[in-house]
């Protein structure tokens, strides 16, 4: 589709058109192409990968033969917490190498052919952390790292792959899948711990297989994605951008379940030939030499993007927001829950490592069923009230669990009352990320670039995300051992400096089209010049033709942006 969506101009009559032969948005249009759902659905367990692997070692984390196994990398003694944090953290500095490779595997080898790469990548990493009987710390610290290769690269080129493949009226629905598929991963992590803790025992006789299943079930949809994936199509996006126009315009035909000279299938085909040809133009024009096809310039031309991002200051605002949005979603202490959940619920006075992992699973279920209302609503209400809304609860959350430990750490069994207490502060805390900061920050972070500069500003805020990440999985356990309710109060300071970032210098960006974009965060040229530029490929290429000339500018003067980000 054009950089200008949701427009009055070409877009605006392509997408008429669409619904005039297809039907409006919605649970039909679901049913309309069950083809191209399914297909969503089984690329989206990269995310239910993504999602188990963030929740299951928490629970391994406290299994009594994991640590015999770790010796000092899982002690409960504070000298060993900053080994404690590597174990769990390095699988953050993997994906975080994994996301900055991503984009250049998905451009040059296809996002069909990266999904089974980086599947693969992730298997070899499970396979090694299960040498850890015999090799201890060193394969988990190892196996994890590349288990994080494979995660990072699966969070960007899944999304990716099911939107390119999808048609425009569900694009939104296929690509909430993921969130969905990761937050089911997380919550049937917690779940398998809780169960396979019995193993052998709770105790000194608890079996290796107690932490080893839990930890080899991953490989069982793994193998199921890299094998199932050889029998997917390729992205239409891709083909078109490769040159490979007829394959192109038949796969689209089958997703669509449709001829390949049916109307809707040439309009749509004609629209991805125009974003692919107007990319191609933008990359003439701003990096000529680098324009030309092959391994060397593609992998060149994802930093040279980013580095233009810095050069203006309406592009610059535009990084900071999905930068540093990115940097208090992971300093809302959201990761340092998953991560370390049965910990943390036994410092909060649940005795016994049984008790903790089921107070664990409920994390999983409440934060899942919370992401459900957003899904439906977040385009009514918006991003920033809800956003700013939920930083605020999980601060406020922070602040009571902070209060009750400090009153009550070293005496649990005489106020078991304000234990679960705290726990049911835990709770809610989870529900309020799962409503706001879990969907909407990457929302934000994808809405707020010019078309040429998406991709590189998107891998710009998810680089920000993992390595985040990965310094609040390393430093937890030290916080948690040594200033123990402080942990909570700085938690809670980060989770109301976020809210207040998003209330005075994030603008609401519900519903606007590219141009009010660039009215939003500073005049800059960008916008205009993919708008123009685009509206040359869609004459060149006949996709105004085949739309009867029709579309108009989209700069027109009826649509202007007010102060608060509304349309007039």
């Amino acid at each position: 589709m054009g950089p200008v969506a949701a427009t009055t101009g070409t877009y605006d009559v392509a997408l008429n058109r669409r619904k005039a032969l297809m039907g409006d948005s919605g649970p039909m249009a679901l049913v309309q192409n069950f083809r191209v759902f399914g297909i969503a659905c089984f690329a989206c367990i990269g995310g239910l990968l993504y999602g188990y692997n963030q929740g299951v070692f928490s629970g391994v984390l406290t299994m009594n033969n994991f640590m015999d196994h770790m010796g000092d990398y899982d002690s409960k003694l504070a000298a060993d917490q900053t080994r404690k944090g590597w174990l769990t953290s390095i699988l953050e500095l993997g994906a975080w190498v994994g996301t900055l490779l991503s984009g250049f595997l998905a451009e040059q080898y296809s996002r069909k052919i990266s999904i089974i790469i980086a599947t693969g990548v992730f298997i070899i990493g499970v396979v090694v952390q299960t040498t850890a009987v015999a090799a201890g710390h060193s394969s988990i610290l190892g196996g994890r790292f590349i288990t994080g290769m494979g995660v990072g690269s699966l969070s960007m080129i899944v999304p990716m792959y099911n939107a390119e493949c999808a048609p425009p009226e569900v694009r939104g629905s296929l690509i909430s899948l993921q969130q969905f598929a990761i937050e089911i991963g997380i919550m049937v992590s917690f779940w398998i711990d809780y169960g396979t803790n019995y193993i052998g025992g709770t105790g000194s006789t608890q079996s290796e297989a107690s932490w080893l299943v839990p930890i080899c079930l991953q490989l069982a949809p793994a193998l199921a994605l890299f094998c199932g994936m050889i029998f997917m199509p390729y992205s239409p996006r891709w083909l078109v951008h490769h040159d490979r126009e007829a394959e192109a315009r038949k796969v689209l035909a089958t997703l669509r379940g449709l001829s390949q000279d049916h109307e809707l299938v040439e309009l749509e085909f004609l629209e991805i030939k125009a974003q692919s040809t107007f990319e191609k133009r933008t990359v003439a024009d701003k990096f000529p030499h680098l324009q030309h096809p092959g391994a060397w310039n593609t992998f060149k031309l994802q930093f040279v993007a980013i580095g233009s991002l810095f050069k203006s200051m309406a592009m610059f605002r535009r990084v900071i927001v999905a930068t540093v949005t990115m940097f208090f979603q992971q300093w809302t202490g959201i990761n340092a829950i998953l991560y370390y959940a049965p910990t943390i619920f036994q410092n909060l006075g649940l005795s016994g490592n049984t008790i903790s992992l089921l107070a664990t699973g409920v994390v999983g279920i409440v934060m899942l069923l919370a992401t459900i209302p957003t899904l439906f609503y977040i385009d009514k209400l918006g991003r920033k009230p809800i956003l700013t809304i939920g930083a605020i609860g999980m601060g406020t959350c922070h602040i009571i669990i902070a209060v009750i430990v400090a009153k009550d750490q070293s005496s649990w069994a005489k106020h078991t009352a304000a234990g679960w207490a705290a726990v049911a502060m835990v709770w809610l805390f989870v529900i309020h990320f799962g409503y706001s900061w879990g969907p909407c920050a990457w929302i934000l972070v994808a809405e707020v670039w010019p078309m040429s500069n998406r991709p590189y500003g998107i891998a710009l805020g998810a680089s920000s995300n993992w390595m985040n990440n990965f310094i609040v999985g390393q430093v937890t356990p030290d916080m948690l051992s040594g200033i123990t309710y402080g942990t909570y109060i700085i938690f809670g300071l980060f989770c109301f400096m976020g809210a207040a970032f998003i209330w005075f210098y994030v603008p609401e960006t519900k519903r606007l089209t590219l141009e009010e974009m660039d009215i939003l965060f500073g005049t800059d040229t960008t916008a205009r010049a993919d708008y123009e530029r685009m509206e040359a490929v869609n004459r060149d290429i006949g996709l105004k033709g085949a739309l009867g000339g029709e579309g108009g500018g989209a700069f027109s003067e009826k649509e202007k942006v007010s102060e608060d980000g509304k349309s007039d």
